[in-house]
């Protein structure tokens, strides 16, 4: 029997915990009492700089359930590398480790197939969502458009799912050789190349507190993504800058025969528009390169992606 940990990234989800360990814990003892996974397989909440009582509620259900583990980090820094902390910490302690979000509005149901599927050989589960019906009609069709944009740029992503997947110790191992600190791990999964299948879902709704990831964050998480695993925006901006080059030569042969030919009059709309829209597209082109000499700026420094304060384990 394989030892399966479950890594739950937290952050400010007292309202939801109480029902998800629930939850998580029955799902647990139901794989190991059906012998599917082995008796060493862990619940491991991860806390990332939590401003509620979710470190207070995990400590608890560590003291009443050895099956419960906690890892508290130093502050928050964000769910990707929440994430990873989790993963890097338990990846000595586990044959596979399967990441999910604490409002478990991933089917948890759908663990079963992705133990089979490990079981079968493979390295890498990505659980993918069926459908987006539980999504608004707006978001849907951002996260079309995103998962378009993705695959246009170059980026390997598979639509429709996000961290909630099973990655086997030797996929473990393999991550852990990414040392950029820019992080967006669904990009990056792929990326490593081992067998992986995928198993189908249908997402529910949350059923308690916020969503931690509104308009805001879901673009900033996109920019992220595009900027941390494609160089394409630059090379557009070269072919752009080709592009309006040509256009000027073509414009200064017509001005010239303009001029040759007695009409030099010119209107100062054409003149206005072009300035307007030459100014724009540079600092479009500016603010675009900024994204990636700021990453430039961050990776240099090599700072530590989080620090693990407590780690409570069996």
């Amino acid at each position: 029997m394989h030892t399966i940990y479950l890594v739950v990234p937290c952050y400010n989800e007292e309202e939801v915990l109480p029902d998800s360990n629930e939850k998580l814990l029955q799902k647990l003892r139901t794989l190991i009492h059906s012998e599917t996974i082995s008796p060493d397989s862990r619940v491991v909440y991860v806390d990332d700089g939590s401003k509620d009582k979710t470190w207070s509620l995990i400590s608890d259900y560590h003291r009443a359930d050895p099956l419960v583990q906690g890892i508290k980090l130093s502050r928050n820094k964000g769910h990707q590398n929440a994430l990873l902390a989790g993963l890097m910490t338990v990846r000595d302690h586990c044959d596979a480790a399967i990441s999910l979000d604490a409002d478990l509005q991933d089917d948890i149901n759908a663990i079963d197939g992705m133990v089979e599927k490990f079981a079968s050989g493979c390295d890498i589960v990505c659980g993918v969502r069926n459908d987006r019906e539980t999504d608004t009609g707006f978001k849907r069709g951002t996260a079309g458009g995103f998962y378009k944009l993705m695959t246009t740029l170059g980026v390997e992503m598979i639509p429709n799912h996000a961290d909630f997947r099973l990655m086997s110790r030797r996929a473990l191992e393999a991550l852990s050789e990414f040392r950029e600190v820019n992080l967006f791990l669904r990009g990056m999964v792929p990326m490593i190349g081992y067998k992986t299948d995928v198993v189908y879902y249908a997402r529910k709704e949350r059923t308690a507190g916020e969503s931690k990831y509104p308009l805001k964050k879901m673009i900033a998480f996109a920019l992220e993504g595009i900027t941390s695993l494609s160089v394409k925006p630059i090379r557009m901006i070269t072919f752009l800058g080709i592009g309006i080059f040509a256009v000027s030569i073509c414009m200064l042969i017509y001005f010239l025969i303009r001029h040759f030919t007695g009409h030099t009059i010119l209107g100062w709309t054409s003149l206005a528009v072009s300035v307007w829209a030459i100014g724009g597209l540079q600092i479009l082109a500016i603010g675009i390169i900024g994204e990636y000499i700021g990453k430039i700026y961050l990776e240099t420094k090599a700072r530590p992606k989080y620090f693990v304060e407590t780690y409570l384990d069996s």
